[in-house]
């Protein structure tokens, strides 16, 4: 509780100072910003052989060691999606075609369309924390849960007590990356060529993968490490971006600085984990800055613990004792006040 009150403070005393955010930046060693092709082309090969790897085993295992077959191939292919995620915020290569290249390449199996992803993910970064604008996970207001009809606030308290935080990020990808109507005229053109590459990569790969190995084949080979990928794209989302006393504030009080360096929460993975989907859990420098390449964020992360340490929220590590914490308590948002669980709504209602 201590550690909690003193970053509230530090976060209180950094919106009422000058600080921008690009003297945060600024403090960070160049190095951290530097595009080093060996790396990024190190990380594509490893990637590469760790998903061949967990499919190799998807053919060779037993039924009884599917399970663990799955989660690895599926953890893998995360890392396929944040080689995209790098591309995406041109932080992969020097030359953007070589990152729009890629970055088609590697969302392909995840039937991820890049570009209104990465149009999307901008977004977020932009108004990180933000109530009504983040785009990537915002809590719901009180205001708007009254607002529903009863179907809506038993199917939203369902998902949130029967903890299905992890097929949060199946919902994002099916309702907004495929819709034209969510993008701007200029960037139509994107979404659909990326919208056909995905469409095209199903409408060969899915037939063909059905035709030699069944239904099972699909469900197998595609559909259970796709399952697996999407549980973690939903909890390093949820738990980046949720804790009891993380702030979600009003366009009008919203302060850039508070959001990017002391809205995000640290959160350490497994070591098995955090190699295959390339240290995205690192995420506060990641939020100073997207320019900063996965293989540099633990450099940054060091440099923002040194300079900046008290206005960083605390660390946690990943365990079912953190999600339980966070979908109990993290139900709806009050604003000005914060997060409150369905129990408490309830009982300040009844008053």
């Amino acid at each position: 509780m201590t550690t909690s009150i003193n970053y509230q403070k530090a976060a209180s005393e950094l919106g009422n100072s000058e600080l921008k955010l690009k003297d945060i930046i600024k403090s960070l060693p160049k190095e951290c910003f530097e595009k080093d092709s060996r790396k990024a082309w190190t990380l594509v090969i490893l990637n590469v052989l760790m998903v061949a790897l967990g499919y190799a085993i998807i053919a060779i295992a037993p039924w009884f060691l599917l399970p663990l077959a799955w989660i690895f191939a599926g953890t893998a292919l995360t890392g396929f999606f944040v080689i995209g995620h790098d591309c995406g915020h041109r932080s992969f290569a020097k030359r953007r075609w070589v990152n729009d290249l890629v970055g088609h390449i590697f969302f392909m199996p995840l039937i991820y369309p890049f570009h209104p992803w990465r149009i999307g993910h901008n977004h977020h970064h932009a108004h990180t924390n933000k109530l009504d604008s983040d785009n990537a996970w915002h809590p719901i207001k009180t205001e708007v849960y009254e607002s529903w009809g009863t179907t809506g606030k038993w199917s939203f308290e369902q998902f949130m007590q029967k903890k299905l935080w992890w097929v949060g990020s199946i919902g994002h990808w099916a309702v907004v990356h495929f819709d034209l109507r969510r993008y701007s005229e200029k960037d139509r053109d994107s979404v659909k060529l990326s919208v056909a590459v995905v469409v095209i990569f199903a409408a060969v790969v899915f037939p063909t993968l059905i035709a030699t190995t069944g239904i099972w084949g699909f469900v197998k080979f595609w559909l259970l490490p796709w399952l697996v990928y999407h549980f973690w794209m939903s909890t390093f989302t949820y738990v980046h971006h949720t804790a009891p006393d993380v702030p979600f504030i009003a366009e009008s009080k919203w302060n850039p600085v508070i959001a990017q360096l002391s809205g995000t929460v640290h959160c350490d993975y497994p070591r098995w984990v955090e190699f295959l989907c390339h240290d995205i859990n690192v995420h506060v420098p990641h939020h100073i800055s997207t320019a900063i390449p996965s293989y540099n964020l633990r450099l940054a992360y060091r440099s923002l613990k040194e300079n900046w340490g008290s206005y960083l929220h605390d660390e946690c590590r990943f365990s079912w004792s953190l999600v339980k914490e966070i979908t109990d308590q993290c139900h709806l948002y009050v604003v000005d006040s914060g997060y409150k669980s369905f129990n408490e709504y309830r009982a300040e209602a009844k008053k």
